[in-house]
């Protein structure tokens, strides 16, 4: 029993010694799905950063939580030509939420791993931002601030990626995240889901 104890103990050690902290942050190519609100929409770019535990759990497999700020939404551009001056407008829904993805990760190589798994997030911020120009020249911005009672709080998806490590520290990460909860609450229309493809660095410190 004694030797149980003492062999539970050194895993739980060398477990315990092998996590890894890290930080991470890339580019978000992020859509909202079915929003009549949002009609022509098309893709928004926005950005992603936080921290990262990486807890190995055999040689193969590891856990990986993280918290990260997500720039997600989606955009509308219109453009149209006249007297040979190209006129432009823009609207662009920013929705930022603290993430806490927990992934599941596969090591098929030391460098290269797959992933999935759970992702909860937290609203924290909405707006609206209307842009115009001229020939490529900004006539006019403005941010609207959106009600956030509208919104649930909470929303839920599920993410799949991949990743590669050039060296032990720095690596290169690839994720896509699709929405399974409606962003709005008493929604009579179809559910309005946030989904997400982010290209990003990740970087461990330590060995």
């Amino acid at each position: 029993m004694k030797k149980l104890f003492l062999g539970a103990a050194l895993a739980l050690g060398t477990l315990t010694f092998a996590q890894q902290i890290g930080i991470k942050g890339g580019m978000n190519v992020s859509s909202l799905s079915k929003d009549s609100n949002l009609s022509d929409q098309n893709s928004k770019i926005g950005f992603n950063a936080g921290v990262f535990l990486n807890a190995p759990i055999s040689s193969q497999f590891s856990i990986q939580p993280e918290v990260l700020y997500n720039d997600l939404g989606s955009k509308i551009t219109q453009s149209e030509v006249i007297a040979g001056n190209t006129y432009t407008t823009s609207k662009s829904r920013n929705l930022g939420y603290i993430s806490v993805p927990v992934m599941f990760q596969y090591n098929a190589t030391p460098q290269f791993y797959l992933e999935a798994g759970p992702q909860m997030s937290f609203l924290v911020d909405a707006n609206d931002k209307f842009k115009s120009s001229t020939n490529g020249n900004t006539n006019s911005s403005t941010i609207v601030s959106l009600n956030k009672n509208n919104y649930n709080t909470f929303d839920f998806g599920v993410g799949i990626g991949a990743g590669y490590y050039f060296t032990p520290s720095i690596g290169i990460t690839a994720r896509y995240v699709a929405g399974v909860t409606d962003i709005y609450k008493n929604n009579s229309g179809d559910s309005v889901k946030n989904n997400v493809f982010q290209v990003g660095l990740a970087y461990k410190f330590g060995k």
